[in-house]
């Protein structure tokens, strides 16, 4: 059975950073695939905040966390991490890492492509205090 496992998630002043993992038992991010983190937050509907493509390392971000997040992957360690600068409330969530087979890329992110992602870890939760 595959498992994402998150880590990493707390609770962080405005302005601060946390960097969040996911690591996988018994699947490979060195197969071609997508690995993306999303959140939701209580009320708002989940969003896809960040991906990388495992083939090749290329990497997408919504516009909301563009410049803030980095996204980056250790194939020996099998772990995909979400570096998250400049922290605001507006990132509070639960964080969810989840993994789409997906030869090629690109990674999606949009709602409309959720489907895509067939394995999903139980989050972990990021809160943000102003």
């Amino acid at each position: 059975q595959v498992q994402l496992v998150e880590s990493g998630g707390g609770s962080v002043q405005a302005g601060g950073s946390l960097r969040l993992s996911c690591a996988a038992s018994r699947y490979k991010y060195t197969n071609k695939n997508c690995i993306a983190w999303f959140r939701q937050a209580p009320g708002k509907e989940r969003e896809g905040v960040a991906a990388i493509y495992t083939g090749g390392g290329s990497t997408y971000y919504a516009d909301s966390v563009k410049g803030r997040f980095t996204i980056s992957q250790d194939n020996a360690k099998n772990t995909v991490y979400l570096q998250m600068n400049s922290l605001n409330s507006e990132d509070t969530a639960m964080y969810y890492c989840a993994a789409a087979p997906r030869p090629g890329g690109p990674c999606m992110l949009l709602p409309a492509y959720e489907y895509e992602y067939n394995y999903w870890g139980q989050g972990t939760q990021v809160t943000v205090s102003s």
